[in-house]
Order: C-alpha cells, then structure tokens, then sequence
C-alpha cells in the first residue's frame, strides 16, 4: 500500500470517528427513542418479514400498520396504565391533616426512640428546598418521554422499510467471521426479546402479587402501591424490597406489628420466590444469561440509557463478555 493510500484510509477513520463521535454526543437525548426503536423492530421483524415476502404485501403500508401496532400494543397501554396510577393518587382524600398525621406519627416515634427530630426546621427546608428541583426533573422527564415517542416512531418506520437490506448493511460492517456474526447475532436477537418480553411481564405478575398481598394485610392504598411495585421491579437485587419493606414498617410503628410481620413474611416467601420461578423460566425459554450480567447489566444500563437501560445493560455486557470469548478463542488458544 502507497504512502498516498495510507493517508487516504486514515484520515477516512479519523473523519468517521470525529463525525460518529458529535453525531453520537448530538443525539444522546434521543437516545432512548432509538433504542426502543431497536427493540421493537426485533420483535415485529418476523411478521414484517412474513408480510411483505410470504404475503407479498407493499412495504411502505405494511410499515404503517405495524406502527399502528404498536401505538396500540405497546403505546397506549402504558399510557393506560399512567392515568390509572395519576387517578389512584387523585383518589387519594387529600386532607392536609390526613396527610400529614402519619407522618408526624412517625416522626414522633422515631424521637421516642432514638431522640431524632425528623421533623425539625432544618429538615423542613431541606425538603422544601429539594421540591422545586423535583418538580423541574418530572416536566424534563415528561417532554423528553413525548419527544422520545415520536422519535421512535420515526426510526421505527424507516427501520421496517430497510428491513434485510439494513441488517445485511450492519453485517458487512461488523469485525468479525461468519461463525461469530451469526452467534453474535443470535445473542442480541435473545437477550432483546427476553428482557422485553420478560421485564414488563415480571413487573405485572410481581406487582400484582404484591397488591394482593397489601390486600390481605390491610396496607394503606394497596392499588397504588401495587403499581408502585410494578416499576419498582426494575431496580436490580432490592426490587419491591423498597415498597413493602416500609409498608411494613409502618404498618408496624403505627401498632399493626401482626400484620407488619405477615406482610414481610409473605414478600419474601411469594414475592420474591415468583420473581426467581418467572426469571428462570425466562432463561431456559428465551436467553440463558448469567445472573450477574443481568444484575450490573441493568444497573450500568439505566445509568447510561435511562429506562431503556434495562434491556440494553444486560446486552451491553453480554456483547462485552462475546467479544473476550472471541478474542481468547481467535488469538491467545489460536496462538498457543
């Protein structure tokens, strides 16, 4: 290769990398979007696939019905499921002192016994110090869920437009062998669809379950706190730990120790048991993947990608974990 031809070859990577670099940093906002794109669009492939090559059917139309598809599948659901919990709060009697007196309960209990003011001034303006801040990070949160929607229904649409043309596009550009894409392939295929079939599906059952265990033991507002643990099911290791063990804690504080103690007792002999049995039968039908990964998966995932994180985590170490079998297999056992 010519000096000439060397200079051209990377100067082209440099301007890749500089370009892919802004390219990325500009879009990091609307990353979440284009994530959930990617997700859906694995799992409407196969019926875009059967639709348009089996079926025969226009592409650009087919394009648009499943994208119809999934404002009703996956859309309007959790918008559903938005205005079910904003309702159960507005149920709620919102009587100041209501409100209020559990709280102060509480904290006088906590003064009797370790002679703590949880309520004293400088608490107090803590709070009310944080709350404006809280409120700018919920309207943020708000817009950029609205703006993410449309950015995946866009990508969405353009993704099932290029269908196999665009896969074999990626496929050309990865580094690897035939062998190791397809198996490379396979892997993202799996761990996407288990994680968001398998996700939504354990934080209904699990939240469920947990509903009518606050149900059976007299919990204050057990449908709200239910859905609560719906979402609360995301966060690795502690999970629903963090709706019901204070549940019944304060259950327990405000005299109700016999409940307290079979709503604990029932969290982690059901609760936690239903997530472990739904986990692993998950893995053996969909993705077989180490526990480990899914757990600092999920945690380096929602850090980098918000709630998306919780299927891309686990799939970014999983790719990771690919990669160092690859290289160990290809070069250090190749070598030796």
């Amino acid at each position: 290769m010519s000096l000439k031809e060397q200079y051209w070859r990377y100067s082209l990577v440099i301007i890749i990398l500089l370009l892919g670099t802004l390219i990325f940093l500009k879009t990091l906002p609307f990353f979440s979007g284009i994530l959930g794109a990617m997700t859906i669009y694995i799992l409407l492939r196969n019926q875009m696939l059967y639709l348009t090559e089996k079926k025969r059917m226009k592409r650009s139309i087919m394009a648009i019905l499943l994208l119809c598809e999934t404002i009703l599948c996956f859309l309007i659901p959790l918008s559903l499921v938005v205005w079910v919990f904003v309702n159960k709060l507005q149920a709620i009697n919102l009587d100041p002192h209501s409100l209020v007196a559990p709280v102060e309960h509480v904290a006088d209990l906590i003064q009797e016994k370790v002679g703590y003011d949880v309520l004293s001034r400088e608490n107090i303006d803590t709070i009310l110090s944080v709350l404006p801040k809280i409120g700018q990070v919920l309207m943020g949160s708000i817009s950029s869920f609205a703006i993410n929607v449309v950015v995946l229904l866009f990508v969405l649409y353009f993704m099932l437009i290029g269908g196999k043309s665009m896969e074999a596009y990626v496929n050309d550009l990865l580094p690897f062998n035939q062998r190791n894409k397809k198996n490379m392939l396979h892997e993202f295929n799996m761990i996407v669809k288990s994680n968001a079939i398998g996700i939504p599906l354990l934080a209904v059952i699990q939240g469920a379950i947990a509903m009518v265990g606050y149900f059976i033991f007299g919990a204050p507002s057990p449908v709200l706190w239910g859905f609560v643990s719906c979402f609360a099911t995301i966060i690795p290791i502690v999970g629903t730990a963090l709706i019901w063990a204070p549940l019944a804690l304060y259950m327990g504080m405000t005299g109700h120790w016999g409940m307290a103690i079979g709503l604990a007792i029932y969290a982690l002999v059901v609760i936690a048991n239903v997530d472990n049995l739904v986990r692993f039968m998950l893995q053996k039908k969909m993705a077989d993947t180490h526990p480990l990964i899914t757990i600092f998966g999920v945690v380096i995932g929602l850090s980098l990608f918000g709630f998306m994180g919780v299927i891309f985590g686990p799939l970014l170490l999983s790719i990771f974990v690919f990669c160092v079998n690859i290289f160990k297999e290809e070069y250090l056992e190749g070598r030796n």
